[in-house]
């Protein structure tokens, strides 16, 4: 029987999520439609902007993603302390840019209109705001605001209606640093695996095509997680690790992986797969079939005896992959 939602996405676990998307349609989310001859290769850049936005609204870093032309990737990061600082204007403002929200919202945005509300009227607002402030760091949520508005979209341009996902979005937890890095890459690197590019910074509609545009600007993506190193620096919020490590071991794994070769990642092990661990052949194997070693949850074994323990699982398929993997 497959796990509730609120099974599958808790804090206590881990921050970080994988998110799969599948469109349910014989028509192409992106991609062109051999049959038809049609092109739906505009609606990427739907979803990427889509995407961004949302990174801007919600209490929820993108770490990575991935357009593809029947799917979506995601790997997300929910910042819980993002939402507990915000104030009662805050929310606000965010939840209008998604909704249209309540009266006595607005009415509490209006400065002299505030000033008349009675406390019986601030008081059903403030239960209000606090519920906004959940949903808005709610993955489930996020996934929402971003797939039932690709799924207006393009069922207009379809002159259709009905189900244009599969259903509700796949997620994976990701609960240790060597999980998270190989899931990131595994997102990223979809477009080689696919044929659709030769080179990360080919790969259209990618966090890491972003990323190494920005890099080569002198910028920080403004919509991605940083990379900050270590999570003992001064700058704690961001992803673990080096952000030239990350681009150098997707660089060669890329190369590695791409359909016209067979090879395997050469030489010295690069500082990355140091950090977290791993070998470059359990690496290669992780990025290629990430989705086929781990479902519900991904990390070394003993994170992920932790995990079954706190959701009192009597077994994990998981465990194997983890030894084999992450040991």
């Amino acid at each position: 029987m497959p796990k509730a939602r609120k099974a599958q996405i808790s804090l206590e676990d881990t921050p970080y999520y994988h998110c799969v998307s599948r469109c349910v349609r014989r028509a192409y989310l992106c991609g062109q439609d051999k049959l038809t001859g049609i092109s739906y290769e505009h609606r990427r850049q739907w979803v990427q902007d889509r995407i961004h936005f949302l990174s801007q609204t919600f209490a929820i870093d993108v770490c990575a993603y991935a357009v593809m032309s029947n799917h979506t990737h995601l790997v997300l990061h929910i910042h819980k302390a993002l939402s507990d600082s915000w104030d009662t204007e805050e929310v606000i403002h965010r939840w209008h840019r998604l909704h249209k929200g309540t009266l006595l919202s607005h009415q509490f945005l209006n400065p002299v209109q505030r000033q008349h509300m009675p406390e019986s009227q601030m008081a059903t607002l403030e239960e209000t705001i606090e519920v906004w402030r959940q949903r808005l760091t709610d993955i489930s949520w996020f996934m929402r605001s971003l797939n039932e508005y690709i799924a207006r979209e393009a069922n207009r341009e379809d002159e259709c209606t009905g189900r244009f996902w599969e259903g509700r979005f796949k997620s994976q937890a990701l609960l240790d640093e060597a999980a998270l890095a190989a899931c990131m890459a595994y997102v990223d690197l979809n477009p080689i695996r696919a044929g659709i590019a030769k080179t990360p910074e080919q790969s259209d509609h990618t966090s890491i095509q972003y990323r190494i545009n920005a890099a080569r600007a002198g910028k920080t993506p403004q919509y991605l997680t940083p990379f900050v190193g270590s999570h003992n620096d001064d700058r704690p919020h961001g992803l673990p690790f080096q952000l030239a490590d990350y681009l150098a071991l997707v660089d060669i794994t890329g190369r590695a992986i791409a359909p016209d070769k067979r090879g395997a990642i050469d030489g010295s092990v690069p500082a990355m797969l140091q950090r977290i661990n791993i070998t470059p052949m359990q690496w290669q194997e992780l990025t290629t079939q990430f989705e086929d070693c781990f479902h519900h949850a991904a990390g070394s074994e003993s994170y992920l005896e932790a995990y079954r323990h706190r959701h009192k699982l009597k077994r994990l398929r998981d465990i194997n992959s983890a030894i084999k993997l992450l040991g």
